[in-house]
């Protein structure tokens, strides 16, 4: 019921928000926020949930226009393209709201959730879900890198051709838009700001597709996902110069935290592991020689004591999993029994002989005593 409420009112005050951005021809989110912010938490919204139904109404407009400059909708005097332009957007009243972070908690250990409503915070909520799998007959190694976004221990790479030619048209795009920036151009700097969000969304999209697949085939086939943990990676790998602005543009972290939450979700087990020298050890058992040597390129791996060769990102994923196996050792293994040492009356008890004492020492003059007295050396004078 509250849950239900809450969509409703939500809903209205997007309708509110779409029908005063349609009369004044403000379409923007941040035009629509310094205009409606304060009418739209007065309608029964709180802070964070205002700002989505703002920004929920606000993308639909843009939505709406690009459909209309891609023509979509038809040429200028269809009847379609007229229906659409000649009233303002509408909203279900059971229409999807979105929430983030500080309007839907999950506590996974406890299986509820805490949830913002128009009535309050509602905690405790318990959900049914996945139970965690606590005996995985193996785990899927995830390396992520600058060439390639993910690369599993299955050799599986989710780069593709396809987002390699976007990633490198998008740069160039990039350049361009920020050189005439730095030359003044105001007009510039609002499409390198538009651009710069329409890659955030890409690549957004892009981390939940390969998120969504990994944590798939883990579920299906029973396994665990193992990531490296790529805290500081900024400052620690050493990139070529064409390969600073992919650093730059693409998130990572974020790739980790899609993993991280749908293996959650769907009970897969999932661990960080260790991130130095994956890709320069070599994964065969009875070597596991470390050197930089086995690099002879930055994408091929080749060991210069056994001879294995292949791809480095390859390599990488499979000595994530060995890594994840033995973590996973540990983290199962179960507490050694306490043993208690037997007290000196146990120990009487039983017929032992109680520790003889040593005698203490009596500082430096026993010490001259003990020197002086020792056979073959003199007595010292007095």
């Amino acid at each position: 019921m509250a849950l239900a409420e809450t969509l409703h009112t939500a809903n209205q005050a997007a309708d509110h928000v779409s029908t005063v951005a349609y009369r004044q021809g403000m379409f923007s989110r941040a035009g629509l926020q310094k205009l409606l912010y304060h009418q739209v938490k007065a309608l029964g919204l709180s802070a964070q949930p205002a700002l989505h139904v703002i920004r929920k109404a606000a993308d639909a407009y843009t939505t709406l226009h690009a459909q209309i400059d891609a023509g979509l909708l038809g040429p200028e005097y269809s009847k379609r393209r007229h229906k659409a332009e000649s009233k303002p957007i509408a909203f279900r009243p059971d229409a999807a709201q979105p929430f983030d972070d500080r309007c839907l908690s999950w506590q996974y250990d406890a299986r509820t959730v805490s949830i913002w409503t128009v009535h309050g915070r509602l905690q405790g909520i318990a959900y049914t879900g996945k139970p965690l799998n606590t005996d995985p007959v193996d785990w899927i190694g995830v390396d992520r890198g600058i060439e390639n976004l993910a690369t599993t221990s299955d050799q599986t790479n989710y780069q593709g051709q396809a987002l390699k030619r976007y990633r490198r048209r998008a740069a160039r795009r990039r350049a361009e838009l920020q050189k005439k920036k730095a030359a003044g151009s105001r007009s510039a700097a609002r499409r390198l700001a538009k651009r710069n969000q329409r890659e955030a969304r890409h690549a957004t999209g892009e981390n939940h597709k390969i998120s969504k697949q990994i944590v798939a085939d883990a579920q299906r086939t029973g396994r665990g996902i193992a990531v490296e943990q790529l805290d500081g990676i900024r400052g620690r790998v050493r990139l070529k110069r064409h390969q600073r602005a992919t650093l730059s543009s693409w998130p990572f972290h974020q790739l980790g935290t899609f993993l991280e939450y749908k293996a959650r979700r769907a009970g897969v087990p999932f661990l960080q592991v260790d991130p130095h020298y994956t890709s320069q050890r070599c994964p065969v058992p009875w070597c596991g020689h470390v050197s930089r040597r086995n690099r002879p390129t930055r994408g091929r791996f080749r060991c210069v004591v056994c001879g294995l060769a292949g791809l480095a990102d390859d390599i990488a994923a499979v000595n994530v999993r060995q890594r994840a196996r033995t973590v996973w050792t540990f983290v199962t293994m179960p507490d050694p029994a306490p043993h208690h040492q037997p007290t000196r009356a146990r120990r009487r008890g039983r017929g032992d002989a109680p520790p003889a004492r040593r005698p203490a020492a009596t500082g430096s003059a026993t010490k001259r005593e003990d020197r002086a007295t020792k056979p073959g050396r003199p007595r010292p004078r007095r």
